[in-house]
């Protein structure tokens, strides 16, 4: 028997292993669910907003490059903005309005009805996501939220959450990136598998264009719901031979 202590490396892995099993039990199905509904939103000229503050920001933007850029296969681009991402309008609203406005008033400039705001926490009591979720609720979107253990705040203001049930936060966060690549696999399957617009699938011709020459939103799907499906290319067809740049 090894009887050496464990390190406080070897500790941080098994933490991660013990919540990896209860959340792997129960995320897919929440994530399947999130992936065709976000397929349906921005195939039919939605959006999605996140936001998280510290290392939740940096998920929260790695999840809106993998949708503007691409997650394994290409496809066309899809829109989604980090709101932390444009220190501008941050430092900007902080300063007039206050920390706790700079991703609420942000949501009520690019949110629109039907729109999906996603908000990563490992508390769930950031004050300025919780003000971010009511903005979002009075105009319409949809919110998501990844969290740490719940109940807590953000869970409860959220549409629909995925709480990561570990005492660490640095395993919350790592359990939160496997989330942001799981959605990324259900968005991309759920196009591969045809889901259009207000999550019809689509029926194989075009929608009947409107004046302007481009098919009406919600007639069959935006302007990229004709593009959904995944275009598979060998790596070597892609810029830099397929490599993906983090």
């Amino acid at each position: 028997m090894d009887m050496r202590p464990v390190s406080a490396s070897g500790g941080h892995c098994d933490a991660l292993d013990k919540a990896l099993g209860d959340f792997r039990a129960r995320a897919p199905h929440t994530v399947d669910r999130w992936g065709e509904l976000l397929a349906a939103v921005l195939t039919g000229g939605g959006r999605l907003l996140a936001a998280g503050n510290g290392g939740s920001a940096a998920q929260a933007q790695h999840l809106t490059a993998e949708l503007v850029g691409r997650y394994r296969d290409d496809r066309p681009p899809f829109s989604a903005i980090a709101l932390h991402a444009d220190t501008s309008s941050t430092t900007a609203i902080a300063n007039d309005y206050g920390v706790d406005e700079v991703f609420a008033r942000q949501v009520r400039a690019h949110g629109r009805d039907d729109d999906i705001l996603m908000l990563l926490s490992t508390s769930g009591a950031s004050a300025n996501l919780l003000a971010a979720a009511e903005a979002a609720r009075e105009a319409g979107l949809h919110v998501w939220a990844l969290t740490g253990p719940a109940p807590n705040p953000l869970a409860a203001a959220a549409d629909e959450v995925l709480a990561v049930e570990a005492p660490s936060t640095a395993t919350v966060q790592e359990l939160h990136l496997v989330a942001v690549h799981m959605v990324c696999e259900a968005f991309d399957a759920a196009l591969e598998r045809g889901w259009g617009a207000k999550g019809r699938r689509r029926a194989g011709a075009a929608a009947a264009p409107d004046r302007t020459g481009v098919p009406a939103r919600g007639a069959g799907g935006g302007p990229h719901a004709l593009q959904a499906g995944l275009i598979r290319r060998t790596p070597d067809d892609l810029p830099h031979g397929g490599r993906r740049h983090e």
